[in-house]
């Protein structure tokens, strides 16, 4: 299969997911991504077209552990979105998992922050 082929195909699944999902101020929509070597996570009000709290492996609490983008990364990189999220007053979130299935990195984050105390 082309990588036209397959872009055009993950662009009509992310379309399909968030045409169902709409983040607003009291309810943000949780974004996830991971890449091959970092994870990053943001809550996003789609209303205002603002990002409300924004968590990756770059940022300077988490750098120092030397995350990857693995299961054990994503459960760390959850708990500590979870606790940013609630020190900022988010407590309930719309997950958003773009084109990826969940499983994995994707189940392990939302697992950590559910933990941390988000509720989806």
């Amino acid at each position: 299969m082309k990588l036209e082929d397959k872009q055009c195909i993950a662009q009509r699944r992310r379309w399909r997911v968030r045409r169902r999902i709409e983040g607003s101020a009291e309810r943000p929509r949780l974004s996830l991504h991971f890449s091959h070597r970092h994870g990053y996570a943001q809550c996003i009000d789609d209303i205002q077209g603002r990002t409300l709290v924004a968590l990756s492996t770059l940022d300077k609490v988490l750098r120092e552990q030397a995350l990857k983008a693995n299961q054990a990364g994503a459960k760390i990189l959850g708990e500590a979105f979870g606790k940013r999220a609630i020190a900022c007053g988010i407590s309930k979130v719309i997950f958003d998992r773009g084109e990826r299935r969940y499983h994995g990195v994707l189940c392990a984050f939302a697992d950590a922050a559910r933990e941390a105390g988000l509720d989806f």
